[in-house]
């Protein structure tokens, strides 16, 4: 384990896979969101199962536990270095977590020596990023803070408007005596919205900072809690 400066990562919502061929060998790439080593660990015999009579199945994966990334790779077989770890510094350069990666290899009759290999391995997991890349699958995640304002229902357009304005996602309403509305804020700007809600109320609306989370955006602009 590493220590981990910062928690803003990416994530990949659904499997996808990616294929490749290197002097008739194949390479296939499977990549499956996972948020723990138990959970990549059936994902990665899952995939030996079905491509039972492949020769290799490396792998790679990377989750944040406690604060810090965990990362593990396998070569499974194929000579070392040439695999897992540079799929690992693939899912590192792009900023993935929570994840596994396999890539499936097909001997196709043919040795590809340790740079063929590297390259292989690695293509074939580019391609199957690529492939969530394009569907919108990969969303960067920035940390934020759940803030709620409780009013009564004179304030609420006011609230309304402002978030509005602001760019802020909702994510809970409550309808009582009085209304209370969540938002999520990136934690850049939660200072000043709590200021911001507090003078505009000149002091009348309640508003606190009720838990810190990761979010981002999907394919269809809705907002992703983590």
């Amino acid at each position: 384990m590493s220590d981990s400066s910062k928690y803003e990562f990416k994530i990949i919502r659904e499997a996808c896979e990616g294929e490749i061929e290197a002097k008739k060998s194949r390479f296939i790439a499977s990549v499956f969101p996972c948020r723990t080593e138990d959970e990549a660990r059936a994902f990665i015999d899952a995939v030996k199962k079905r491509h039972y009579d492949a020769r290799h199945n490396c792998f790679a994966m990377r989750f944040i536990e406690n604060s810090k990334v965990l990362e593990r790779f396998s070569d499974d077989g194929e000579p070392q270095g040439t695999a897992g770890k540079p799929m690992l510094d693939i899912l590192k350069g792009n900023d993935l977590c929570d994840l596994c990666a396999v890539v499936t290899r097909y001997f196709g009759g043919t040795l590809l020596g340790t740079g063929g290999l590297v390259r292989a391995y690695s293509d074939a997991l580019k391609e199957a990023l690529s492939s969530a890349e394009l569907n919108g699958l990969i969303i960067p995640l920035n940390k934020g803070k759940i803030i709620s304002v409780s009013s009564d229902y004179s304030f609420i357009n006011r609230v309304k408007y402002q978030a509005e304005r602001s760019g802020l996602f909702p994510c809970g309403e409550e309808y009582t005596e009085k209304c209370k509305l969540s938002y999520v804020v990136p934690e850049a700007d939660s200072s000043a919205f709590v200021k911001t809600m507090t003078d505009m109320s000149a002091g009348k609306a309640e508003v606190n900072t009720e838990s810190s989370v990761l979010f981002g955006l999907d394919s269809k602009n809705k907002i992703v809690l983590y």
